[in-house]
């Protein structure tokens, strides 16, 4: 974070003089490491203003979100490659897809940007609330001047299985011990017939 900005500097600070920054907070996200839609929902809470107590849904009182390494973000099950955005170029026949793997590989703060406005409310305030979002591929932005503050993630809440899950899981980690019981069994009884054909000879 304390090297200097290599990137576009006029499509980074596009917009943000018309966002008013009074008393607004600078909150970084690390998408290191996160999951995409797990990550982009925290995201759209702040950027909306949801997490403060003044919340008010006609008005705009987000904070700036700047998001760092989200050429490392990661997705489970296979949205990797079955995960496609579409869209059309107006002409006859043009439909077009991109994977997510690809569109990585293009641009992953699109990725990011994407997850995060197809959560927040198609409305008036939805333009202001993109330019207060400000997505990096790596850790390095302009905005080191400004009073940064690490936003934590929350803990994530592990749903309770099932019973009949887990009965399946016990009924599994039981015939393991069993099979590995039989392996250490046969071991021991081959070990113990050449113990006996060595002293027989």
């Amino acid at each position: 974070m304390g090297q200097p900005f290599s990137g576009n500097m006029k499509a980074t600070l596009a917009g943000i003089r018309r966002i008013n920054l009074e008393g607004l907070r600078w909150r970084v996200f690390d998408a290191k490491g996160q999951v995409l839609g797990r990550l982009a929902s925290q995201i759209a809470t702040v950027v909306q203003g949801k997490d403060k107590p003044t919340y008010t849904p006609y008005r705009e009182e987000g904070d700036m979100c700047i998001v760092l390494n989200a050429k490392d973000i990661c997705v489970t099950g296979r949205k990797l490659t079955d995960k496609f955005y579409r869209w059309h170029t107006g002409y006859i026949g043009h439909l077009k897809e991109r994977s997510l793997k690809d569109q990585m590989a293009k641009d992953p703060t699109e990725v990011i940007r994407k997850a995060v406005l197809r959560m927040l409310p198609r409305n008036k305030l939805r333009d202001d609330r993109d330019r207060k979002l400000r997505i990096f591929a790596d850790d390095e932005h302009p905005f080191v001047d400004r009073p940064l503050e690490p936003y934590v993630m929350p803990p994530r809440q592990v749903r309770e299985l099932r019973p009949r899950t887990r009965r399946a899981m016990i009924r599994a980690e039981r015939k393991a011990e069993q099979q590995q019981q039989g392996t250490n069994n046969t071991s021991k009884r081959k070990k113990n017939k050449d113990v006996e054909e060595a002293v027989s000879t």
